[in-house]
């Protein structure tokens, strides 16, 4: 089993996600504990005033509630009764056994799971410690993990097959459900299980789900206060419908938290850089030619997606590696020098020149026609005529004039008359 305990500062978003969940038909509540009456009669704000008014006690306190997930291997198939009862043993164990909760069953994941929401407001108005959660819980997963003889979380088993399997935000489509909700279930999913370090590895994750954060043009007023909102993706990938502000999400994903994660994930994702790098040296080195929608496939089959970085004119500037397998971000320039979008690119282009210069027709050289010897017939290739047509060969040729032309006839020469007088004198 794994627990996994989230603070937060919305009771109603916390019990905003669930009901959601069973309105979809993905969960259903199989227990209320500290609540008066039938609970499947009561309605959401009903279940909401319950908290509410343990809230009131003390309004100061920023951080007031619980979001608890408790994870089961997917070769474990238990029934609500066995649910209830690990549930309120685990509330008892990390000491909230006397607060009131609510726990839903999950449908929505390949392997089974609870979500509970309580707050760490008492009935006498105190306040309990939120920094002793982990380890009590660490302590309560185990004890629980021997008593309903379940899958024990650090057992070899789950080293090498990861049987705990995370909800898998789905890709989501504008108009089939509120706009919120669908993002709203997109945020909580990846902020909870990907590690990134930076908005725009965040944005390859979103993006692969039909989501985009958005910062606004630097020069607004949203960018400079760090402002962030939300907004589905159409089929050509370009925000559609009213964008939602960060802060009305139950997940919280401002700038501000999202930057904490950043810190945080740097250490967490660098186990799977080198895993990562060798299965896309597999697929590049599988084929010796390879256009990039190839190459973008072949890592896509590997539960990889590629996302390139191109500006107006179509330069491409830039290259991510969402792996879905190790639930991990990565821009080729982190990877090495041969995973950026400047080796990559190159390598296309060289893989399209190749290609060309192999299909490109051979152009032959045009063979000169032979030179026809003119064969004589065997009955002038005796001696004497032979011995004529040398001679004639040889025999002093006269220039031809026009040859084919009628020969001019010369003009008669006219006497003059002073000759012909000179004659007769």
């Amino acid at each position: 089993m794994v627990a996994r305990i989230i603070p937060g500062k919305t009771i109603r978003g916390a019990l905003h996600y669930n009901e959601n969940k069973v309105d979809h038909g993905e969960a259903s509540l199989i227990m209320a504990s500290g609540f008066a009456g039938e609970i499947q009669q009561m309605n959401f704000n009903q279940k909401l005033n319950r908290f509410k008014h343990l809230l009131e006690l003390r309004p100061e306190v920023r951080t007031n509630t619980l979001h608890i997930s408790l994870n089961f291997h997917s070769t474990e198939q238990l029934d609500n009764f066995t649910l209830q009862q690990i549930a309120n043993r685990y509330m008892e164990k990390i000491g909230y056994g006397d607060q009131p909760f609510l726990v839903y069953r999950h449908d929505d994941a390949a392997h089974m799971h609870v979500h509970i929401v309580t707050t760490n407001i008492t009935a006498k108005g105190k306040r309990i410690e939120l920094h002793n959660n982990a380890f009590q819980s660490e302590e309560a997963r185990k004890e629980i993990e021997t008593e309903f003889n379940l899958v024990k979380a650090e057992s070899k088993n789950i080293q090498k097959e990861p049987g705990i399997k995370k909800v898998e935000a789905g890709k989501v489509k504008y108009g089939k459900i509120p706009t919120k909700r669908a993002i709203s279930n997109i945020l909580t999913g990846v902020t909870r299980d990907y590690k990134f370090t930076s908005l725009a590895e965040f944005n390859a994750i979103l993006k692969c789900f039909n989501v985009v954060a958005l910062r606004g043009g630097e020069d607004t007023p949203m960018y400079k206060h760090k402002g962030l909102m939300f907004s589905m993706l159409d089929e050509k990938g370009k925000p559609i419908g009213v964008p939602v502000k960060a802060s009305a999400f139950y997940a919280r994903p401002t700038l501000k938290n999202l930057e904490k994660l950043f810190v945080r994930n740097i250490e967490k994702r660098k186990q799977y850089k080198a895993g990562l790098k060798q299965r896309i040296d597999q697929v590049l080195s599988a084929k010796g030619k390879m256009s990039r929608s190839q190459f973008e496939l072949e890592l896509k089959k590997q539960g990889i997606e590629v996302a390139f970085r191109q500006n107006a004119q179509g330069f491409i500037f830039g290259v991510t590696y969402v792996d879905h397998h190790s639930q991990t971000v990565f821009n080729g320039s982190d990877l090495g020098k041969s995973y950026s979008a400047k080796a990559l690119t190159d390598r296309f282009i060289a893989a399209i020149q190749r290609t060309a210069l192999e299909n490109k027709p051979s152009v032959k050289t045009k063979e000169q026609p032979r030179t026809q010897i003119q064969q004589w017939p065997k009955e002038y290739m005796n001696t004497e005529v032979n011995t004529n047509f040398l001679e004639a060969l040889l025999a002093k040729t006269q220039p031809e004039y026009g040859i084919g032309m009628p020969r001019r006839r010369k003009k008669r020469k006219k006497r003059r008359p002073q000759m012909n007088q000179e004659l007769t004198l």
